[in-house]
């Protein structure tokens, strides 16, 4: 008998993805494991894999490149060798479709044999959800969390909210992930930024930097690169920042039911990189940037970008920061106020350089400065652990030669 090759559930709010493209061709003899298919959930890709073995059989009205899937919905089966697939795929049925478990959803009972799983998520899912609070759920829909792949601590392994926030600090668990399509991913990013500005207490301390330091190590790099691109503004401050964070662990500290959580790990810092795309803003996280060279920075942010762009990053991609850095310079803008990325207590948003006059001694003379907008959790945190933080920085980037150097 046929079995049906179904869209899974990658996240346990998701109803719908976008169908990538077939990795295997019709006709080809598939065997358990073999990868199928291409999903794109919320902001990342994932390669679709099958548990089940026979010929794929792709029929004339299966999904195109980009076309919008339903949860459940059959999309090809698999077959034995001699055996014909059925002349027409399956409407999705409400009532399986709206199951919430990790499993693809059945639409015969021959599918509960076949369908497909996510290859990369960090531990096969279980047929049945794990017991969780309602509050442990709903902390998981803000954060962003999968919280069906996490072991509990409660009673019965029950899953509860201070498990949710320990895996969205760690970044052990992976993002959920909902529709996939612009109009849906938009209402995602609209309430997640709703949720940090009405869940959280923040605060946007604003300051400004000479930036001719700057500017000038960029020239360097830029006349010494060659053929080679070189580092550029985003490369040079994520380092910077990483670096002075080391010295403020409350800037990388999290708020949870029980208080204030300090990170566990004091010198591997990674950093999310807010990147704008035409589905919306995706942030990819640099992986300790302090302690990376620049080229190789230059090299990985490169790669992060583009792929945030052709909706090729993985859902591991876009975990686990423990700090975000915007920046809108490029749009020159001078200075705003950014937005929590929770469940991160602070983010950093950078503004253009821009030509200024500078007093020195008594004449005026040409300067040039950047503006540097730090929005922080104050639940997390107060303004003057803040201010000493954003301080630094400022020292930092007026002679990034020796910082970097160090």
């Amino acid at each position: 008998m046929a079995h049906p090759i179904q869209i899974p559930r990658l996240g346990w709010s998701m109803e719908e993805g976008v169908f990538v493209e077939w990795l295997r061709a019709d006709g080809e003899m598939i065997e358990p494991g073999d990868v199928l298919f291409n999903l794109e959930g919320e902001k990342a890709i994932q390669e679709i894999e099958s548990i089940d073995g026979g010929v794929l059989r792709i029929p004339a009205d299966a999904p195109a490149e980009g076309d919008t899937v339903l949860v459940g919905q059959v999309i090809g089966w698999l077959c034995a060798e001699d055996e014909t697939p059925p002349s027409e795929l399956p409407a999705v049925d409400p009532d399986t479709s709206a199951a919430t478990d990790g499993s693809p959803p059945a639409t015969s009972a021959a599918a509960s044999a076949a369908t497909v799983a996510t290859a990369v998520s960090p531990a096969a899912t279980s047929a049945r959800r794990p017991a969780s609070s309602p509050r442990a759920r709903r902390v998981a829909s803000e954060l962003g969390i999968d919280w069906t792949t996490l072991a509990g601590s409660g009673r019965g392994n029950r899953i509860r909210e201070c498990d949710v926030r320990a895996a969205a600090e760690s970044g052990s668990a992976t993002s959920a992930t909902p529709s996939s399509s612009p109009g849906n991913l938009r209402s995602t990013i609209a309430q997640r930024m709703l949720t940090a500005s009405q869940a959280t207490a923040p605060v946007t301390l604003t300051t400004t930097a000479n930036a001719e330091a700057l500017a000038s190590l960029r020239k360097q790099f830029q006349a010494t690169a060659g053929n080679d691109p070189a580092p550029g503004y985003n490369e040079i401050l994520l380092k910077l920042t990483a670096i002075v964070l080391r010295g403020h662990p409350q800037l990388r500290s999290t708020w949870t039911e029980s208080g204030v959580v300090l990170p566990a790990d004091t010198e591997t810092i990674d950093i999310s990189l807010a990147v704008d795309t035409d589905a919306g803003l995706v942030v990819p996280v640099v992986r300790d940037p302090a302690a990376a060279t620049l080229k190789s920075l230059q090299q990985t942010v490169t790669d992060l970008a583009d792929r945030a762009r052709s909706r090729q990053l993985t859902a591991a991609e876009m975990s686990g920061g423990a700090f975000t850095l915007t920046n809108l310079g490029a749009q020159g803008i001078d200075a705003f106020t950014p937005i929590l990325n929770l469940p991160q207590a602070a983010i950093l948003g950078v503004g253009r350089i821009r030509e200024v006059p500078v007093v020195r001694g008594e004449e005026i003379v040409p300067g040039q400065e950047i503006a540097l907008s730090l929005t922080f959790d104050h639940r997390v945190l107060d303004g003057a652990p803040a201010a000493t933080f954003l301080a630094e920085l400022v020292r930092a980037i007026e002679n990034p030669g020796a910082m970097l150097a160090g």
